[in-house]
């Protein structure tokens, strides 16, 4: 198993990070509530709210990380240390992300959206 391997795991696990800054950061979330998360989800405001919005975009970001790791392995045209620095920074820029969206720091978080995707398309570019 690679490094890139390993960020892969990492990212499919870094939402539920964020889910658990949405639902458990401050008394509220019940087994009641857990009987229909989406709704109360969907209530929520404030930095618990971004929270929750951040775990989606993380749910939606990783079967294309991971499809882009898995794909610069089968093709195996890009040096390994290539491979394993473009998941690793994927991964850091993953984390930013949601705290900068957490926080509401709207531009840093669109910059490093923009590097985590960025990562993803030099991922297939290696792979050519």
């Amino acid at each position: 198993m690679t490094i890139a391997h390993i960020c892969i795991a990492i990212a499919i696990g870094t939402p539920y990070v964020f889910t658990s800054i949405a639902k458990f950061s401050r008394p509220g979330f019940t087994a009641a509530q857990n009987h229909n998360p989406r709704d109360w989800l969907a209530q929520l405001d404030g930095y618990r709210k971004r929270a929750h919005f951040a775990q989606l975009n993380g749910f939606e970001v990783v079967p294309a990380f991971s499809v882009a790791v898995l794909v610069a392995h089968q093709v195996g045209a890009a040096a390994q240390g290539t491979v394993d620095a473009l998941a690793v920074a994927f991964v850091i820029s993953r984390l930013l992300y949601g705290a900068f969206y957490v926080a509401d720091w709207a531009m840093l978080r669109s910059a490093v959206w923009f590097a985590g995707m960025g990562c993803i398309a030099a991922l297939f570019a290696v792979s050519v």
